[in-house]
């Protein structure tokens, strides 16, 4: 009984001793955090999405807090946010540029066509290993909706085996971008008026057998863009919303329909 008596006096003993060393060395060792970094993070939506460019809202806060890094990054945030920011650091708020994601695919089942039956794990990651997926066209919408789990606003929903992307409600930050295997979503300005829904980079006879809704690379909307804003890079029409007016000719000149006027 006694040794006992002695074992548990011992342990006690050191747990006392090692609490107030640990307590000491919380005291002395301490390093004072930037009360800053805490109050911008409390500003950011904790979505951890990565749109600012930084691994997250904790990164991002202290980039903005130590670093000097713009206030305006948060996508999902938008203006109100950035203000929020803005004011904690003292500076002067500046604008967010708004974007929404939006899936470059128009491949529905009346334009396109399956080349088998995929029945494995239901995720476009796990579809896309099979051979690129079941669908002819390689480069096209898996449809399993991996990017609708990730969304974490409830933004995207499936219809005709496509993603599609409510812009009414998608926050743009970007998740549902990283996420898709064929990196056919994309994200574009929140102004923006026109899209190209299709992500073949295929030749244009070719493409054009894979799917009617493909782009050709006729080069007609290069060609009657007046702002020089569209060009056709490796047999895919690519739109550079800096330039673009949103005139929507090259959407009215395209011959497939794949440039679609948007919003």
């Amino acid at each position: 009984m006694t040794s006992i008596l002695i074992a548990f006096a011992v342990v006690t003993a050191v747990g006392l001793i090692a609490g107030v060393l640990l307590a000491l060395a919380a005291h002395f060792l301490h390093v004072p955090e930037n009360e800053k970094i805490t109050k911008v993070r409390e500003c950011l939506p904790g979505i951890n999405c990565g749109a600012c460019g930084y691994n997250g809202c904790d990164e991002y806060a202290k980039a903005v807090a130590e670093e000097g890094a713009k206030t305006n990054l948060c996508v999902p945030g938008a203006d109100s946010i950035a203000a929020d920011i803005a004011n904690v650091m003292g500076v002067e708020a500046q604008d967010v540029v708004e974007m929404v994601a939006f899936v470059g695919c128009n491949g529905n089942p009346e334009a396109t066509s399956k080349l088998n039956d995929y029945n494995g794990v239901h995720t476009c990651v796990a579809a896309s290993m099979i051979y690129g997926g079941p669908n002819d066209c390689k480069y096209g919408c898996l449809g399993c909706g991996d990017c609708a789990v990730d969304c974490p606003v409830s933004a995207i929903c499936l219809k005709d085996g496509i993603a599609h992307v409510n812009p009414d409600i998608c926050v743009g930050c970007g998740l549902c971008v990283k996420r898709c295997p064929k990196n056919i979503i994309k994200l574009i300005p929140q102004v923006a008026k026109v899209a190209v829904m299709c992500n073949n980079k295929e030749k244009g006879g070719a493409a054009r057998k894979k799917c009617q809704n493909a782009c050709i690379g006729c080069k007609k909307c290069e060609l009657n863009c007046p702002s020089g804003a569209i060009k056709v890079e490796n047999n895919l029409a690519v739109i550079d919303y800096d330039k673009c007016t949103n005139c929507g000719i090259c959407a009215d000149v395209c011959p497939t329909k794949c440039i679609h006027k948007i919003g």
